[in-house]
C-alpha cells in the first residue's frame, strides 16, 4: 500500500496529508462501514497540533457525506480515542512522534487499530474517488467527552496490580503532547506525588521535539537525577510511547521494561497458555522473563502487533501482553496501544519492588543496531541469500526466516538482519555479551551478501 504505513496515514500537512486528503479518507471510510454494517458511528478525535482543526473538519465533512454519523471527543490522547472507538469506529487526527509541520490519520474499530485488509479497503476508495451519499441520507455530529470515562478506567485497571502509589515520586515529561491530558492526572488519583514537565499542550512542541528519546529527554533525565523522585516518564506527541528514566537519571531500556511488564502479566495470569506478543528486533531478555515465569513469547513484523495478537488467539494461546519497543497493548484493559495505561500500569509495579526491584532479574546484555547501506533493487536478492548463508556463517542454535532472519544462540546472544520498509538499508540488530563482535560478524556476511546481489 501506498497511503497506509505501518501506524496509519502519515506526513506533511501542506503536501501529503492535506485536507483534501482527509475529505476523501472520511467519505471512503464512512462508505465502507455503511456497506459492511450498514450503518456507521465514527468518534473523531484530534491531537494538539496547529493543523488539526483544519484536517479533523475535512475528515468529519468526508463521513458525514457518506451517511455516518459523528460524534466529536475534541483534544484528546490516541488511547483515549480508541478507547472511545469500542463499540462503534473511530478517527484520530495525529502525526504520534514526528515534527509540528506533520499530522496523520489513524483508524479504529471497536478499539482496534484498522488492520491491512480495511486499509487497503479505504485506499482503494480513495483512489476511485468516491462522491457523496444523496443529500438526505447525510450523517448527524453530535459531541461527547471521553477523557474522564477514560482515565477512571486506567485507574481502576492499575488498581488490580502492585501497589498503592502513597509516597511515590514521578516526574512526567509530557513534550507538549496529548500525554499532559492523562499520565499527570491518573498517577494523582492512584495517590502518586507527580511534577510535570513541558505540560502545556502546544502544536509546535517548544519544549522539546515529540519524538522522546535519550537525546530529547536530556532535561526530564537531569531533572530526575538532580531531583528527588523515584523514576521519571517521557511521552511522545500522541501519548501511546512511553519511555521510563530510574531515580539515578538513566532511561531504562526498552525491552527491560517490555521484559518487567510480560513477565508480571504472565505471573499473575490464571491462563493455560499465557502468550506474550513482540517483534523480531525485540530483546532475548524478554523471553528469559517470560519463560521464567511459565508463558511462551511469539513474534510478528513490526507495526503488526494486532496481528500477531489475533494469530496466537487462533492457536489457542491467551495473550496476556503484546509490545514493541516504547508501545505496548494491555489485552486486559483494551486492544489499543496505550502509553498512559503503561504509566500506570509501571508505576504499581515500582510501588511495590522499587524500579532497581524491578530490573534486578532482567539480564540487560548490551545491544546494538546498525543500517547496512543496500538499494530497494538488492534488497530481495541480498536477503534471500542471508537466509541460507546467515546461518552457515554463525553457527545458531536457532534460526527464524519469517521476518528477515534472526538466529539465536546457546549464550543467550542473539541477531536480527531485516530490509528497512522505508529506506535504502538492512537493518542489523544484535544483543550479546560481546556485541561488537557479533555485529563485526554478522555486517561482513550481510556485505557480502549485497556486493554479490
Amino acid at each position: 500500500m501506498e497511503l497506509f504505513g505501518t501506524a496509519g496515514i502519515r506526513g506533511s500537512a501542506t503536501e501529503r496529508v492535506t485536507p483534501e486528503l482527509a475529505l476523501s479518507v472520511g467519505r471512503a471510510a464512512g462508505l465502507a462501514a455503511l456497506e459492511s454494517d450498514g450503518s456507521a458511528e465514527f468518534v473523531v478525535g484530534r491531537d494538539g497540533r496547529t493543523t488539526g482543526q483544519g484536517l479533523v473538519a475535512a475528515v468529519e465533512a468526508g463521513l458525514l457525506s457518506a451517511g455516518a454519523d459523528v460524534t466529536r471527543v475534541g483534544v484528546v490522547p490516541t488511547p483515549a480515542l480508541a478507547f472511545a472507538s469500542r463499540g462503534r469506529r473511530g478517527v484520530m487526527l495525529t502525526a504520534s512522534h514526528n515534527p509540528p509541520t506533520d499530522n496523520g490519520i489513524k483508524m479504529f474499530v471497536d478499539g482496534q487499530e484498522y488492520d491491512r485488509d480495511l486499509e487497503r479497503d479505504i485506499e482503494t476508495r480513495v483512489e476511485a474517488g468516491a462522491t457523496p451519499a444523496d443529500w438526505d441520507d447525510w450523517g448527524a455530529a453530535g459531541t461527547s467527552g471521553v477523557l474522564d470515562a477514560y482515565r477512571d478506567a486506567i485507574v481502576e485497571f492499575a488498581g488490580r496490580h502492585g501497589s498503592d502509589l502513597d509516597g511515590l515520586s514521578v516526574a512526567v515529561d509530557c513534550g507538549n503532547g496529548m500525554s499532559a491530558l492523562g499520565t499527570p492526572q491518573v498517577l494523582r488519583d492512584l495517590g502518586a506525588r507527580v511534577v510535570t514537565l513541558n505540560g502545556q499542550i502546544d502544536g509546535h512542541f517548544p519544549g522539546r521535539e515529540s519524538k522522546p528519546t535519550p537525546e530529547t529527554l536530556a532535561d526530564l533525565i537531569a531533572f530526575v537525577a538532580d531531583g528527588d523522585f523515584d523514576f521519571g516518564i517521557g511521552h511522545d506527541g500522541d501519548a501511546d510511547r512511553i519511555v521510563i528514566i530510574d531515580g539515578n537519571g538513566e532511561v531504562v531500556h526498552e525491552d527491560t521494561v517490555i521484559a518487567i511488564v510480560a513477565e508480571h502479566y504472565v505471573r499473575v495470569s490464571d491462563a493455560d497458555d499465557p502468550v506474550v506478543v513482540t517483534t523480531p528486533n525485540a530483546s532475548g531478555r524478554i523471553d528469559e522473563r517470560v519463560r521464567e515465569a511459565g508463558g511462551r513469547v511469539e513474534r510478528v513484523r513490526l507495526g503488526a502487533l494486532h496481528e500477531g495478537i489475533a494469530s496466537a488467539r487462533a492457536g489457542g494461546g491467551d495473550v496476556v501482553f503484546a509490545a514493541e519497543p516504547w508501545k505496548h497493548i494491555h489485552p486486559s484493559f483494551g486492544g489499543w496501544i496505550d502509553g498512559i495505561a503503561s504509566a500506570a500500569l509501571v508505576a504499581r509495579l515500582a510501588a511495590e519492588s522499587g524500579m532497581a526491584g524491578l530490573r534486578e532479574p532482567v539480564t540487560e546484555r548490551p545491544y546494538r543496531k546498525v543500517s547496512v547501506p543496500c538499494s530497494d533493487e538488492k534488497k530481495g536478492a541480498a536477503m534471500a541469500a542471508l537466509e541460507r548463508s546467515l546461518p552457515e556463517a554463525m553457527a545458531p542454535e536457532s534460526v527464524d526466516t519469517e521476518y528477515g532472519v534472526r538466529l539465536e544462540f546457546a549464550d543467550a546472544s542473539w541477531t536480527l538482519v531485516r530490509p528497512s520498509g522505508t529506506e535504502p538499508y538492512i537493518r542489523v540488530y544484535a544483543e550479546a555479551d560481546d556485541v561488537d563482535a557479533l555485529v563485526d560478524e554478522v555486517t561482513a556476511v550481510v556485505e557480502g551478501e549485497i556486493e554479490d546481489a
